[in-house]
């Protein structure tokens, strides 16, 4: 029997709720956010913002059974989601970087949330599908998630392996701005200025940004979670390498190591059609501008913010690390 039939008394229950956020259904958000034609939802406790139809639907990934050989990468978007998840691939499958190349990365290594972008409230068929073809994986099996630790499984800790990456909040901004304008689920119609005040008040997919970060932060110590920054693996992407490998109980050799960071070098990454996604606008789900691999640049928001709209995420920033001894680098002097 599937895990998906279990006895319900079996599972455990998600206790949240998800309610509609009126501004989210309003003339001007629409107009916007061109992809989410039924609005957002928020979870009540967390503040939580997803589609509606994630919402219906919470409790069937929250009981996602983990295996104690999962590999999990958890990460806000636009924080090296990708790049890491290619990392994990190859450090759990012999550094197979001729099979990496031949699969889509997406197949491989499965985004959990998925089945749930769709603007429609409706369960579709294919969101059940893909939800069973997970519980089917062969181990071991690798996901990638942008849900916070309270959405998934409470046992997920404690059974596996997860890797966390956090990114300077300055540059996941302008990558997640970019990622709204190029994916048509978002096809966000608006500018820098007024997609940055959205992300400091919690107002779009996947917010708040503080919150998903200090859960993973709080947690850094468990045996079982490798905390990790983005700007560390720009600065010393072998080094980084090494480190997952030895968290993941691997043991690459030299040869193998110099394989896996040459083909993780973004001018070679950028150009791998088994993680740049350049596929799905053929496919009408991405707009043709843009790309999915973008830039992969520390300091790159200095190319894009005005003095005014920086001072004001200084602020931001400032006011939401109070009491906390998490550090972001903005800038790097060398980066891979």
């Amino acid at each position: 029997m599937s895990r998906f039939g279990d006895e319900k008394l079996k599972q455990p229950q998600l206790k949240v709720k998800f309610n509609v956020i009126p501004k989210t259904k309003s003339k001007e958000f629409q107009q916007l956010f061109n992809g989410p034609k039924n609005g957002l939802v928020r979870s009540e406790p967390g503040n939580f913002v997803m589609t509606p139809l994630y919402g219906n639907c919470a409790e069937k990934l929250y009981q996602l059974q983990p295996r104690s050989d999962d590999v999990w990468i958890l990460t806000f978007p636009k924080c090296g989601t990708t790049w890491t998840s290619e990392l994990l691939w190859l450090l759990m499958n012999n550094c197979d970087t001729e099979k990496a190349a031949a699969t889509l990365l997406g197949v491989r290594s499965p985004f959990t949330e998925m089945p749930f972008m769709s603007s429609e409230i409706e369960m579709s068929p294919r969101m059940s599908e893909m939800l069973e073809s997970f519980d089917k994986m062969p181990s071991p099996r690798i996901f990638k998630s942008h849900l916070p630790f309270y959405l998934l499984h409470p046992e997920l800790l404690d059974t596996c392996k997860v890797v966390y990456v956090a990114r300077n909040p300055k540059d996941t901004i302008v990558s997640y701005y970019h990622h709204h304008k190029l994916i048509k689920v978002f096809d966000y119609q608006g500018d820098l200025e007024e997609f940055a005040q959205y992300f400091m008040d919690d107002e779009i997919i996947y917010s708040p940004f503080f919150p998903h970060l200090f859960d993973a932060w709080s947690k850094r110590h468990h045996p079982n979670l490798h905390f990790m920054f983005f700007e560390d693996m720009k600065k010393d992407l072998r080094g980084e390498i090494v480190k997952v490998a030895a968290f993941l109980n691997q043991t690459p050799t030299d040869e193998q190591l110099d394989k896996i960071t040459e083909h993780l070098r973004f001018d070679n990454f950028e150009k791998n059609a088994s993680v740049n996604n350049e596929s799905l606008k053929k496919l009408g789900r991405m707009n043709q501008e843009g790309k999915f691999i973008r830039k992969g640049k520390t300091g790159d928001w200095k190319n894009h913010f005005s003095p005014e709209l920086n001072s004001r995420i200084d602020e931001w920033i400032e006011k939401n690390l109070v009491g906390s001894d998490l550090k972001f680098v903005t800038e790097l002097e060398h980066q891979d």
